[in-house]
């Protein structure tokens, strides 16, 4: 009786696990449907031309943090790739959202 158990369990776990693979599927297929692809980045985030010197952003960098955040980028992602803080990358989300998010007009990066 035990081994029968411990089989039906297993085939309950396996069952489980199979599902959560097709979730998970699933999740990314809508991922790449809801998120714009980023234009064969067509930009360096780590550009020196993203900064001023006293480490602020640019315009450029602003717009770069902005086109990251459009193509589906986290917080944590653009301040990694932006070197800048997690705050910092946090109040451009949130400056990005004000704008319109990936509704916003692009600015030309110059």
């Amino acid at each position: 009786m035990n081994t029968t158990n411990n089989a039906a369990i297993a085939e309950a776990i396996d069952n489980i696990n199979a599902g959560l693979e097709r979730v998970m599927a699933g999740f990314a297929h809508l991922k790449g449907l809801l998120a714009p692809e980023i234009e064969e980045q067509a930009f360096d985030p780590r550009d020196p031309a993203n900064k001023q010197e006293d480490g602020k952003l640019t315009e450029r960098g602003i717009e770069i943090c902005y086109r990251l955040f459009d193509a589906g980028k986290t917080k944590y992602a653009v301040g990694s790739e932006m070197q800048i803080s997690f705050s910092a990358a946090k109040h451009r989300f949130e400056a990005w959202q004000k704008a319109g998010g990936v509704d916003r007009v692009k600015q030309p990066l110059e």
